[in-house]
């Protein structure tokens, strides 16, 4: 699909409507990504994170983006990998789904996710590519009349390289 990137790089350089944070449930902060978006970021997405509280699992959260050259942080929760007996691939699946949706309401014309899951949450980065990339396809088709252009941006190799073959 010709409104779905790939991009190797760093998430918090992006100059779109709305990056994607992996976040925690506690939209805490922390390490990898979210940490990335935070410190980049700056105080003011922790005080908003602050006063929304939390994020369930496979739901997602918007906040403007401080610092960043993106307008919102969409913060969503992917799940921790246990050996996929646990919903895990509904769960991821809806991450990205109620990112998307929280972007439509939002207005949003221009997205970009990084690997949820896929790092400390061990989730396996073949199978989080392919959830994320057919999601992604899905929620495009069921709603062609919305200009939402997605960039996948991976920040190692390894996923890139995974990416790259999904979408070619």
């Amino acid at each position: 699909m010709e409104n779905i990137h790939l991009l190797k790089g760093d998430i918090t350089k992006m100059a779109v409507d709305a990056i994607v944070n992996a976040a925690n449930s506690g939209l805490r902060g922390g390490g990898g990504v979210d940490g990335a978006i935070h410190r980049a970021g700056g105080p003011t997405i922790m005080d908003e994170c602050r006063k929304i509280g939390g994020c369930p699992t496979g739901e997602a959260v918007i906040t403007t983006a401080g610092l960043l050259p993106s307008k919102f942080v969409i913060h969503t929760v992917g799940p921790v990998w246990q050996g996929g007996g646990h919903n895990e691939e509904k769960l991821l699946s809806e991450a990205y789904r109620n990112s998307l949706k929280l972007a439509k309401k939002h207005d949003v014309t221009s997205i970009a996710f990084p690997n949820i899951s896929t790092g400390v949450y061990g989730f396996p980065k073949k199978l989080a590519a392919s959830i994320a990339v057919e999601t992604t396809k899905m929620f495009l088709e069921e709603n062609p009349s919305e200009l939402i252009t997605v960039t996948f941006v991976c920040f190692d190799d390894e996923n890139y390289r995974i990416y790259k073959e999904l979408l070619s």
